[in-house]
């Protein structure tokens, strides 16, 4: 059975005006996300700003996702590294803190190898029992897990259930349900791409724009795997030029300060991610506006 089917939200890490992390207003914004019927809460992934966490602060982002969710819908935790002895410590803490699935990035950087790949994802399988979703964003990371790896991996490893292609490449997610028969979850990383990764053979989306369109996302998916396919795609074509504007600058810059628009209070990024250049925010407000969130 899938971790999830539907829409899962890459979520936003709240901050206070001093950086500090605000677990109230992650309260508001997990919330907000259930009763807007998101499947998945994805916790300290690339939207969450994970890399500029200390292990400490990423830890307590995953227990009191866990502990705020509350068993209503599953929690995701990001726990990759560039270091497999990191990734095996934030894998086992985040199962020690009741996360329900982990997804876990390629390491980042030091561009593994295949074969190092291989060891690094089965090292981490070996040293949890939770359901492992890969996670292939090789413009952030560098470092691409090949369809071949990937089948190898969810072939001999029995807790690797899924992938998170963000490669933008609907034939890389073809070769690997092709190379897998279809027995594999495929989730787009793409939210321009959701309607040709389900036309794929995908089960859903991790998303950042469910951050702030959650219900219209879970309910553009929820149509496709109904078989109103053509309501599905009518969804993705409305929703595409807010998705280019909430990736005119690098995630989550864009979808941090769409949510300052609407009141919700995400707060500062914390640097080097630096604040929206105005002629981008502009930009986006104009297609906040023409979708209807402002």
């Amino acid at each position: 059975m899938a971790l999830f089917e539907g829409a899962g939200v890459a979520i936003v890490t709240p901050m206070q005006d001093n950086y500090e992390l605000d677990f109230a207003k992650l309260e508001e914004l997990i919330n907000f996300q259930i009763a807007n019927d998101t499947d998945s809460i994805i916790i300290m992934g690339t939207t969450g700003e994970a890399s500029t966490m200390s292990e400490e602060e990423h830890i307590e982002c995953v227990r009191m996702a866990v502990s705020i969710t509350n068993k209503r819908i599953p929690v995701i935790a990001g726990t990759g590294s560039n270091d497999t002895k990191t990734a095996l410590h934030l894998a086992k803490s985040a199962q020690g803190a009741g996360a329900d699935g982990l997804l876990v990035v390629t390491p980042y950087y030091n561009k593994a190898t295949q074969g190092g790949l291989i060891r690094y994802y089965n090292r981490i399988a070996a040293a949890v029992d939770l359901p492992i979703i890969l996670y292939n964003v090789p413009s952030r990371t560098g470092c691409n897990i090949a369809p071949e790896t990937t089948a190898k991996l969810a072939k001999d490893v029995e807790n690797i259930v899924g992938i998170k292609d963000a490669t933008g490449d609907v034939t890389n997610a073809l070769r690997i349900m092709q190379l897998t028969d279809g027995a594999f979850d495929l989730y787009s990383g793409e939210d321009g791409q959701v309607i040709p990764f389900l036309a794929a053979g995908g089960i859903g989306v991790i998303s950042v724009l469910s951050n702030i369109a959650p219900k219209f996302t879970h309910d553009m998916i929820v149509s496709y795997l109904n078989g109103d396919r053509k309501k599905a795609l009518d969804m993705q074509l409305k929703v595409l030029s807010l998705c280019d504007a909430l990736f005119c600058e690098v995630n989550p810059i864009p979808v941090k300060t769409a949510l300052n628009l609407m009141g919700m209070e995400a707060g500062p990024l914390r640097e080097p991610l630096t604040p929206m250049a105005v002629a981008n925010e502009e930009r986006l407000k104009t297609a906040m506006k023409e979708f209807g969130l402002l």
